[in-house]
Parts: C-alpha cells; structure tokens; sequence
C-alpha cells in the first residue's frame, strides 16, 4: 500500500480495484435503488446536479459497507493508525442527468494543518456500476489538494442550493478544466480521496443510472487538532431510534470520540495557503 499512500498524498486519491464483493454490490444496488424511487420531485429538483441523495443511516445494511474490513485495512496499511467514520450519502445520478459541479469538501481552512500532506478526511467512494466517461465517472485535478487552482477563485460556496440547483451550465463549476482527468473504475473498485480535493463528476448520458456511496472517514482521527477533532464529531451522523443495538454497537467502534472543551470549527470555505506563492493548475 506504500504507492496508494503516495498516491494520495501526491495527487490526492488513489483507487483500490476489487474491494467489494459481488454479493454485497447486488444487496446494495437493490436497497439503492428502492430509495432513489422514492425521492420525490422536489427532492429531484432541490439536488439537480447530485442527483439523488439519501444518508446511508437510511437502512442498516450500509453498515456492512462502513465496517467493511478490507477497506480499514487498507488505510492503516498507508500507515494510518486511527481511522473513524462520521457520515455517508447514496448519491445516485439518474439516467440523462447533468455533470456534478466541481468542489471541495474540507471545511477548517483557518486550521494551520490544513495545508499540510497528510489527508485529515478522506472520501472513500464505491461506485456500484462500471463507470465512463458517458455515463458520469469522476473527475478530479491531481493536486488541487495542496496547491492553488486558478479554479479556486471561481468557486462559491460548495454544495449550496444555488449550485446544486443551477442550469446554467455555463458558470465554471461546470467548466471543462485543462489539467483535469477523467477516474473511470469497475463496480467494486475503492476511490480514496482527499476531502481537499477538487473533484466533479461529468453527466450521465446513459439510460440507467449511476450511483456511488461516499463514505466520510478521518484516517487518524488521535492526530487530528483538537478544534478539527470537535468539528467532526460535530458532524457525526447520528444512529437511527429505530435500530437494533447490535447494529449501532457494530458502527459506533468507528465513531470519533472528543471530550475535551474546544470550539469545533465552523463551515469555513477555502482560504489560499497564506504562505505559499499562488500556483496555476497542476505544480509538477
């Protein structure tokens, strides 16, 4: 795993082909796809360019995802001592829906170890189809991690309503970039990735749909600052009433934990590395 740790630190994802068994990716296309019939309109209309999105706390059977050992060991095979999950979502693109807007998803800018190599939060996306160009694969700008993109100044706030509403394709969150590149994979294949990471999805021409789960996890959650520490737990999804003991009992040993008296973090959108020299488009 020493090159997918170099690879994440480097570019800021790396892939894990094969994690996933077939009889799990099945069990999860059904439950997926008996949630994404229910979303209504409004629903449908309010995530435009997500597409469907449901919380994986909507049914017990992602908790064999969550927990899934493999993955876990993928990440403390990168060296990773701790790792805790806080929170997950069914994003299902339906057929001949829009590219998903560019974005970040790390909010603790103001943090002085948010500009340093080691991923504090890391997605980890299983897509539960082959995915291509023509049917919504991932994009993503190697890099953009830890280095200014001239993209940066372009973005807004991600994941507001405004974004995720938007029709006008032509604003340059939907923009083709020039040192983009494409992350196709097969259906059971892990997508680690940096939650710094500037990343997209095109649009899905195909007749069916396509979904991925994205798992939020913070691979060394002990080393984290105490303020970023409060501000994950902030975020923590909370266990449904309505499920059995033993299920919560199998997702809470990778639940963060922080007792201390720090102020987590607020939502703190992208703040350029105040000591670096700003850098256009990929710096290597």
């Amino acid at each position: 795993m020493e090159e997918k740790y170099h690879q994440l630190v480097h570019d800021g994802f790396c892939i894990v082909e094969q994690i996933v068994a077939p009889e799990l990716l099945e069990r999860l296309r059904v439950t997926t796809d008996e949630l994404c019939q229910t979303q209504d309109t409004e629903r449908q209309n309010r995530f435009r360019s997500q597409g469907s999105m449901f919380t994986v706390m909507s049914d017990p059977i992602f908790i064999d995802l969550i927990t899934l050992p493999q993955p876990l060991l993928a990440l403390r095979s990168m060296g990773f001592k701790d790792p805790t999950f806080t929170d997950g979502y069914i994003i299902s693109k339906p057929a001949h829906s829009p590219a998903l807007f560019w974005h970040y998803d790390w909010f603790a800018w103001d943090d002085p170890t948010a500009y340093l190599p080691q991923p504090q939060q890391v997605f980890l996306m299983y897509y539960l189809v082959d995915t291509t160009i023509e049917n919504g694969c991932l994009r993503v700008i190697p890099g953009s991690h830890l280095h200014h993109n001239e993209l940066h100044d372009n973005l807004d706030n991600p994941h507001s309503e405004e974004i995720s509403t938007a029709t006008n394709l032509e604003r340059a969150e939907f923009s083709i970039r020039p040192d983009e590149i494409d992350v196709p994979v097969k259906a059971g294949d892990l997508v680690i990735g940096d939650a710094r990471l500037l990343h997209a999805s095109h649009a899905n021409r195909f007749d069916q749909r396509r979904t991925v789960i994205t798992l939020w996890f913070q691979p060394d959650f002990g080393q984290l600052p105490d303020r970023v520490k409060a501000q994950m737990v902030a975020k923590t999804q909370p266990l449904p009433d309505d499920w059995s003991e033993s299920d919560k009992a199998r997702l809470s040993t990778l639940s963060p934990k922080y007792n201390g008296s720090a102020q987590p973090y607020g939502r703190i959108l992208y703040k350029q590395n105040p000591k670096m020299k700003k850098i256009v488009g990929r710096p290597y």
